[in-house]
């Protein structure tokens, strides 16, 4: 561990590409300010503007406190390296365990320094569809769904199943949740496409090889200030009996909702929460979110309309591949990223392929 004070050269470097990226000099001069606000005596008199500057001093606050705490634990690293350095060897592990610790906060904040879209910060919807393969692909989207809340899981995220119809015989046809945390939506814009999987098949009595598929969706969630104007002519709701598959992903009740958008043909369903008029606030405020969603797209459709055809991602041009035999092998088409470990992968270790097509996108947009 002799380059010790190198590789903590290296660190403060990338600290101080964080601190410049995160502009945490504009960020204390906000605190100060947003502090301030908060504590007028009239604050809370417009909640909905209270919940929002709250919200934002808490992120400012977390982006703060978090490079303050790698600042002085790169301090007490260099402390240590010091000793071992002069032959103190029982230093070694806290040294070595300072240097990863370090190591791994600072990549949280490059993976940030890649999400800077409009809504990136924010909650998101996320959709698993089942696709070509039969009851293979019903269970894959089922393995999916785990995969998907295990990431969130491990990642500090909130994960909220609101909607869920299950397989014939096994897995599910479709799900719908919803995860909110910072970042949720940039975040899992990487996983939006469909994904591969290749098995020996449970479901084929000769056990063969089989290839199913399963698409990703997600939806940046709007909060409940956004305003989409609705004409309640143009919706069509519904109310009927939930059910999980066998009882384990939903509360079986008589009050889930499912709203039509009748001029978009968008259907939006809830079925988690305890009562219809919960089900019904969610549900709406998914359609609102898809709305607006569908509203960017065709902006962008017509821009690139303008500028030219675009290679489209169809069904079959899956952006990963997850292979069970004859070989075990996670692979990223888009990154080129791969993982023999799949799983772990399929227990929701998704950070490095996130952040391998994060890096890919920017170098991509940078052509």
């Amino acid at each position: 561990m002799s380059d010790a004070s190198d590789r903590l050269d290296v660190l403060e470097a990338r600290l101080e590409a964080a601190k410049r990226y995160l502009k945490i000099d504009d960020a204390e001069v906000q605190l100060a300010e947003l502090e301030a606000e908060m504590g007028m005596p009239d604050f809370w008199s417009d909640s909905e503007r209270a919940q929002s500057i709250s919200r934002r001093y808490t992120q400012l606050k977390e982006d703060v406190s978090l490079l303050d705490a790698i600042q002085e634990r790169i301090d007490d690293a260099r402390v240590q390296a010091e000793f071992f350095e002069q032959g103190d060897l029982e230093s070694g592990p806290d040294l070595e365990a300072s240097l990863a610790w370090i190591g791994s906060k600072l990549a949280q904040l490059d993976i940030r320094a890649l999400l800077s879209g409009e809504f990136d910060e924010g909650d998101a919807i996320a959709e698993i569809h089942a696709g070509a393969g039969g009851t293979d692909s019903q269970d894959w989207a089922e393995m999916m769904l785990r995969m998907y809340e295990r990431y969130a899981s491990e990642s500090g995220l909130s994960y909220e199943l609101d909607e869920v119809t299950p397989g014939g015989e096994a897995g599910i046809l479709s799900a719908t949740f919803i995860v909110k945390g910072r970042y949720a939506y940039g975040l899992l814009q990487a996983e939006r496409g469909v994904h591969r999987l290749v098995r020996m098949s449970p479901f084929d009595s000769q056990h063969r090889r089989h290839t199913s598929f399963a698409s990703f969706e997600v939806t940046p969630l709007m909060d409940e200030s956004f305003e989409v104007n609705i004409d309640d002519k143009d919706l069509r709701i519904d109310t009927y009996r939930s059910s999980g598959a066998g009882g384990q992903h939903v509360n079986v009740t008589d009050s889930a909702v499912r709203i039509t958008h009748l001029p978009t043909g968008i259907v939006v369903s809830c079925q988690n929460e305890r009562s219809q008029l919960q089900n019904k606030s969610k549900a709406m405020q998914i359609l609102i979110s898809k709305l607006e969603q569908r509203h960017r797209d065709e902006f962008r459709a017509q821009m690139s309309a303008i500028g030219g055809p675009q290679s489209e991602v169809s069904w079959s041009n899956q952006i990963r591949s997850y292979v069970l035999a004859p070989y075990q092998l996670v692979k990223d088409h888009r990154s080129g990223y791969e993982d023999h470990n799949v799983s772990e992968v399929l227990d929701g270790r998704l950070g490095p392929f996130i952040q391998a097509f994060l890096e890919w996108r920017r170098s991509n947009d940078a052509d």
